[in-house]
Order: structure tokens, then sequence, then C-alpha cells
């Protein structure tokens, strides 16, 4: 696991947008989040979280993870980003989420066609939306580490009083904005947007 001086530095602007798509994938593909199960969605955050390096959610989706019956094996792979002792079911959905993470969300469609064809549609679009929803908690939880890290004197040099500031405080105004911006968009197969 990363620490906050190896962590992604998330901007206003990037969170904005994080933002608006979890806001999306929560208002409108409810039903679908329903298909992924407790411990499969800890993992598909775990996966995130390494690959972010936010120690705050990997340490909540760590005991979600152990509560809903991970392994301690399994565990430390998905820890190191490895998904070699996962489960094979979950294995292209682990591979996905680490692929979205690291490009922003600028994710390869043919990768998610790919995840289509695997769990099919409805899954599919389940898992993108967990995907973004922990994008969002990474975003925040990284910020705050560095904010609470900088009273410590563990100061990250590369982040921003600024930024840290605004990117906590942002989703006071975001997520309604966003809420009302998606009340009326229509629902649409999740894509790269």
């Amino acid at each position: 696991m990363k620490n906050n001086q190896n962590s992604r530095i998330f901007g206003i602007v990037e969170t904005a947008g994080i933002i608006d798509k979890a806001v999306y994938s929560m208002m409108k593909y409810q039903r679908e989040l329903k298909l992924i199960d407790k411990k499969f969605e800890s993992h598909i955050m775990l996966a995130v979280s390494e690959v972010n390096g936010c120690r705050i959610c990997t340490y909540v989706h760590t005991q979600h993870a152990l509560t809903s019956g991970t392994s301690e094996e399994e565990l430390s792979h998905l820890l190191d980003g490895n998904i070699d002792g996962a489960d094979p079911e979950e294995a292209a959905a682990l591979l996905f989420a680490q692929h979205y993470a690291d490009t922003s969300g600028s994710y390869d469609p043919a990768a998610f066609e790919r995840l289509i064809e695997t769990y099919g549609k409805d899954k599919a679009s389940g898992i993108l939306a967990t995907i973004r929803l922990i994008m969002f908690g990474n975003s925040l939880g990284i910020n705050q580490g560095f904010f609470t890290d900088r009273f410590k004197g563990k100061r990250n040099p590369d982040s921003r009083l600024w930024n840290e500031i605004l990117v906590m405080l942002c989703p006071l105004v975001l997520i309604p904005a966003a809420a009302i911006r998606n009340l009326f968009r229509r629902k649409t197969q999740l894509q790269v947007q």
C-alpha cells in the first residue's frame, strides 16, 4: 500500500468530474449496484484504492473485506495490487478496476466491452458504478490524509493546502449540483464521459 507521499493527487477540476460520474452512477444504476455483493464490492474498492494510494479507503475496505470472508492471503495480494490470488470470478473486474484508476477514468472502451462479455451488461454497469463511487471516496480520502498529515509535520511536498481544502469542501456544492444535473439525464450505458 502506498503512503501519502506516494498517493495520487486529485485536483479540484478532476474531483468535480469524479463527483459528477459518481452521483450519476448512484442515481441511475441503483439496481445494478445491488448485483455486486459486499465481498466483491470490497475487492473492487481495494483494487482502486491501491492504485490511487488512499490509505483511509484501504483501511476501511480492508475491514469490510475481512468481515465479508476474504482470506488473509487473498487480502495480502489485493493490498499489493496483485490479483493472481484473487477469485477467478473476480479477476476481470479487478483488472478493469485497476485500469480505470490508472487511467483516471479514461478507460479503453474495449476493456469495458470485455467486462460486459464476462459479467453481462447489468453486472458490468454495477462494477463500473462501484469503481466510480470509490474514485470519489479516494479523491476525498487522499486529500483529507494530506491535510491531516500537514499538521503532523508529514506534509506531502507535491500537495497544496488550497487544493486540499477545496477538494474536501467541493462536495458540499457539487453533489447537489450533480444531483440536479443528473436528475434530468437519461440512463445510458456507462461509457467514457
